[in-house]
Order: C-alpha cells, then sequence, then structure tokens
C-alpha cells in the first residue's frame, strides 16, 4: 500500500550521528540496555543510601516526629472532646435552668389569672347581692310601684 503525504515512496532514513557509522538510537525509544542501566543506578543508590549513617539518622528523626505529631494529635483530640463534653454539660444545665424558671414564671402567671379571676367572681356575686338587697329599681320608666 502506498504512503501519501511528502516522502511517500521513500523509505524511514536512520538518524547518524556526525562522525559515526551506527545510527543513533531514536529519542524516545529506550532500550533494554538503558533500563537495565537506569536499575543498577537505582540499586546502587538503595544500597548506598541503606549504609549511610546519615540516612539511618535521618530515617530516626522521621520516625520519632512522626511518632510525636500523632501523641500530639490524639491528645488534642482527647482535650478536644473533653472541651466539648464540659460545654455541652454547662449547656445542659443553662437549659434545664432556663425552663425552670419558665415554669415559675408561668406558675406566677397562672396564680395571678386565678386571683384575678376570684376577685372578679366575688364583685360579681357582691353586685347581684347589693342589687338584691337594694329592692326594686327606681325611677324607670314604664314600671308602676304601688305602695
Amino acid at each position: 500500500m502506498a504512503r501519501s503525504g511528502q516522502g511517500g515512496g521513500e523509505l524511514p532514513q536512520a538518524i547518524v550521528a556526525e562522525g559515526s557509522s551506527s545510527p543513533a538510537p531514536r529519542p524516545g525509544a529506550s532500550s533494554v540496555d538503558t533500563k537495565m542501566a537506569w536499575g543498577l543506578v537505582g540499586l546502587g543508590l538503595v544500597g548506598h543510601m541503606l549504609r549511610s549513617p546519615r540516612f539511618h539518622q535521618t530515617v530516626a528523626v522521621t520516625a520519632i516526629a512522626v511518632g510525636s505529631l500523632r501523641q500530639i494529635g490524639q491528645q488534642n483530640q482527647a482535650s478536644m472532646t473533653a472541651r466539648v463534653a464540659a460545654w455541652n454539660r454547662r449547656e445542659m444545665e443553662r437549659l434545664e435552668r432556663k425552663a425552670k424558671r419558665e415554669v415559675q414564671r408561668l406558675e406566677r402567671k397562672a396564680q395571678r389569672l386565678q386571683r384575678k379571676a376570684q376577685r372578679q367572681a366575688w364583685i360579681a356575686v357582691k353586685g347581684a347581692a347589693e342589687m338584691a338587697l337594694s329592692g326594686p329599681p327606681r325611677g324607670l320608666a314604664g314600671t308602676s310601684h304601688e305602695t
């Protein structure tokens, strides 16, 4: 099948470095040798790090710092929980006092209304008794009283 575009019929040419007769590797294409070289470099670096006293010190300091931060976090969480529990207890006590005051206020109001109703009933009874004792009404048109 024929290729279209520029250089349609030509075969791809290898990239050749100046002064060399062998083709240079293509960019982006890694060979097995390159991968092996990187692997050996990585192994050498890891081996060097594991033998290094400075690396051991860094790991020890990091482990101590992480442990300390974890403990600080736990203590902070515990103290935060204690503060929230204390606040909740105080809030509940405040709400209970408020409810108790409201009940007392409503009881006093009910007693005042009861006394007021008793006074009004007594006044009504007293007024009816006075009217009954005062006799028939005087001076009203249409009423005739003969004595």
